[in-house]
């Protein structure tokens, strides 16, 4: 099987976790960019990658790329390629785009005339032309201009890797399942003992903590993947690659807890725990983080998404002084990690982060940071 070159998408400082997990899978050639991860590897390795990457957005396979310095020349170079050998005339496509240009600035615009170069091209030789379909296309393309430089890929995802599958009720502000699993696995979360996210709203984050202690590929439950519909679909080695994998699922001898104050979301959680067939895992309590202690007597690996005051409205500062005191009074031998986009919360927290690694929830800049809660004085730790 031909191997080539590949780019997997990913959220700002994630490139390296990213580049460890294609390397663990055994992609070749990877080279670390802005947002993104290139690599080599054949057709099962991509669909290997759509499933088993934790990190990864999207996983592009480059199919052309050319020098673009005006409207009609990206609209001649488009047109020219064979875009029937891809796509039947009745099938469908759709189109993004991302432009960092100063002769092209709208991306919007850039897939409009690609789309238009694309249709003219089957409708003159044709006669006819494949529709639009933004949701279920047969081919998703992906144009990227930087500068003056165009490439075109196909998207092999389709809709993007965080829509694991599993989660059908959200709560009110959601954490991104990528982010979640890339902090998780940042944080050096490996599932060796107990974990809890204290504000766990609809439970992504106990379900990815859970899918890496078990080592099950994050997009199982993922309903279908853009290549699917690829005219090189090739179901019966997709199995083999889900076979591989799911044979090395191991087991998980620690407890994952997710709490949360508000009834509904306690509920969202729980169903979105069963939709991932991990309820032997992860027990969601309706519980106060504030008027919680530790419930075990080792080491307690602890990551959470708390309000920001975006789209809950709390008070900041009396917030994030009770997130600081709950941890000095009933978290001893706890490492505490968890992600701020709120610079004054973060002085409120009353305690020195050992790290603050910097991170985007959505658009807003943020922290991820980690707090060692020490059993007894952190002089006697070190000592024992």
């Amino acid at each position: 099987m031909d191997n080539y070159r590949m780019i997997a998408k990913t959220l700002y400082g994630f490139e390296s976790i990213l580049a460890k997990e294609l390397l663990d899978l055994g992609a070749m050639e990877i080279k670390e960019g802005n947002r993104m991860v290139s690599f080599v590897g054949d057709l099962g390795f991509m669909y290997k990658a759509n499933l088993c990457l934790r990190t990864a957005i999207k996983i592009l396979k480059p199919y052309e790329s050319f020098r673009v310095n005006s409207e009609q020349e990206l609209y001649d170079n488009i047109k020219k390629l064979p875009w029937e050998k891809f796509l039947a005339e009745d099938g469908s496509l759709a189109i993004d785009s991302a432009v960092h240009s100063e002769i092209f600035t709208h991306s919007q615009y850039v897939a409009l005339k690609s789309k238009d170069a694309i249709v003219d091209r089957f409708r003159e030789k044709f006669g006819k032309r494949p529709d639009v379909d933004l949701d279920f296309p047969d081919l998703r393309i992906n144009i990227h201009i930087e500068n003056n430089f165009c490439n075109v890929s196909f998207d092999s995802s389709g809709d993007s890797l965080h829509k694991r599958g599993y989660r059908t009720a959200t709560n009110i502000a959601p954490i991104n399942e990528v982010l979640a699993a890339g902090m998780l696995l940042m944080s050096g979360w490996d599932g060796q003992c107990d974990f809890l996210d204290p504000m766990c709203g609809s439970g992504t984050i106990p379900i990815e903590a859970a899918m890496i202690a078990c080592n099950i590929p994050p997009n199982l439950n993922r309903k279908e993947f853009a290549f699917e519909k690829w005219n090189d679909w090739d179901e019966d080695l997709y199995e083999k690659i889900e076979d591989s994998a799911l044979k090395k699922v191991r087991d998980f001898h620690f407890k994952i807890r997710g709490y949360d104050k508000a009834p509904s979301a306690v509920m969202k959680a729980k169903d979105n725990v069963k939709n991932a067939n991990l309820s032997d895992f992860i027990e969601i309590e309706q519980k106060s983080f504030f008027e919680s202690v530790k419930q075990n007597d080792g080491y307690l690996h602890m990551l959470f998404n708390p309000p920001y005051g975006e789209r809950l409205e709390i008070d900041i500062e009396d917030f994030y002084g009770k997130i600081g005191d709950t941890l000095k009074q009933g978290y001893a031998g706890t490492h505490a990690w968890f992600i701020a986009t709120n610079f004054d919360a973060i002085k409120s927290v009353g305690l020195r982060a050992s790290r603050k690694i910097k991170l985007y929830n959505g658009p807003l800049e943020g922290r991820l940071l980690k707090y060692v809660l020490y059993e007894g004085s952190k002089k006697k730790s070190k000592q024992d």
